[in-house]
């Protein structure tokens, strides 16, 4: 999430799952400021099992906040929070539960979903069929029209955002990056997302739309497709140079249809994107999309074309073990000493939320 590319640290916690979000270094935000914050590579985790009565399977996330500490991927997890209570219903978006906070955490309480990120399993097997790629971008594309009716732009599409559900199909979480009431013509500019995902409009700090969504889409579908986001280098400098001036690189083997949704979703002008008249309506009728029936797709009466094979709530195989083996020292619970100085103290009034139609408490 943000500029530092960074990576939810995920641990199995029986009938939770705890997501960290740490602290980076280099951007001074004000004190009081609400803020959600990850680590590129942590050293210990930050977190702890909470003794929460649940009759299903949850995933919980924690929230650090900080004042003026020095950060470099922090967004206000407000928004994040507005973008979950819009009562979302989407088949491909995770749904939040609970929202609730101690006097030094903030904590939500979403699905449980265990098939793995897309990014793990990118990884592990470095690029999908045409096909298995096609119905993972029809599910995403379905999600970010959705949030696009709903004037939310959703800013921070890649693969470690994607998650899988025990079925396979596609589950969209972390909203920290969302912006709302982007109108159909309206645009915003605030510099954010994960730099290997940038469009060319965020590096060139013009006010941008809802296209850079479509582009985030095509960059999720070129690596699927061929490994790699386009115009890939270790050298972010080169990188931003390839996604600003470069031709989209192409290499052989790929279909034509394919590679025609490539070129349009990953063009530089964004008024001529494919996505700049008709939003998701041109997405859904190119080409590509021809085999999938989309009121089929979105009630899930398609069979995934890869499944994990989850043998149950507790089963961790598709999370990285980097995660798992991290240690949990941190708890939820606090000493008489804080709660006698923390007592009256409410520092993010509204931020707790208990789901009407739940039955998980």
């Amino acid at each position: 999430m943000a500029t530092c590319a960074s990576k939810n640290q995920t641990f199995s916690l029986n009938r939770l799952t705890l997501f960290i979000l740490n602290t980076c270094k280099h951007v001074s935000f004000a004190e009081g400021e609400l803020v959600l914050i990850k680590l590129k590579q942590p050293d210990n985790a930050v977190g702890k099992r909470l003794n929460l009565h649940v009759n299903g399977y949850v995933e919980l996330i924690l929230v650090t906040s900080g004042s003026d500490e020095s950060v470099e991927a922090q967004k206000n997890i407000m928004a994040e929070r507005n973008v979950l209570l819009k009562s979302l219903k989407h088949p491909f978006l995770v749904r939040l539960h609970y929202s609730f906070q101690t006097a030094e955490k903030l904590y939500f309480v979403l699905d449980y979903v265990n098939g793995g990120e897309l990014f793990f399993h990118l990884q592990r097997e470095r690029c999908f069929s045409e096909p298995r790629a096609r119905f993972y971008a029809a599910e995403v594309a379905s999600a970010i029209g959705y949030l696009h009716s709903l004037n939310i732009v959703y800013r921070d599409l890649k693969p470690e955002n994607i998650l899988l559900d025990s079925q396979g199909h596609v589950v969209l979480t972390d909203f920290g990056l969302c912006k709302e009431g982007v109108e159909p013509e309206g645009t915003t500019s605030t510099f954010c997302g994960t730099p290997e995902y940038l469009a060319p409009e965020i590096l060139r700090k013009e006010p941008y739309d809802r296209t850079v969504d479509w582009w985030c889409l095509g960059a999720v579908l070129y690596e699927m497709i061929y490994s790699l986001p386009p115009f890939y280098s270790r050298d972010v400098g080169e990188m931003y140079d390839g996604i600003l001036h470069k031709p989209l690189p192409l290499p052989a083997g790929r279909s034509e249809v394919v590679c025609s949704l490539l070129v349009g979703l990953l063009q530089k002008d964004q008024h001529r994107r494919l996505g700049a008249i008709a939003d998701f309506l041109e997405i859904k009728n190119h080409p590509f999309f021809t085999p999938i029936n989309w009121d089929d797709l979105y009630h899930k009466r398609i069979t995934p074309p890869y499944n994990p094979n989850v043998r149950g709530p507790a089963d961790t195989q598709h999370i990285d073990p980097e995660f798992t083996r991290e240690m949990v020292p941190n708890s939820v619970g606090r000493t008489p000493e804080l709660n006698a100085s923390t007592s009256s103290s409410n520092a993010f009034n509204g931020f707790s939320f208990v789901g009407t139609d739940d039955g998980f408490l």
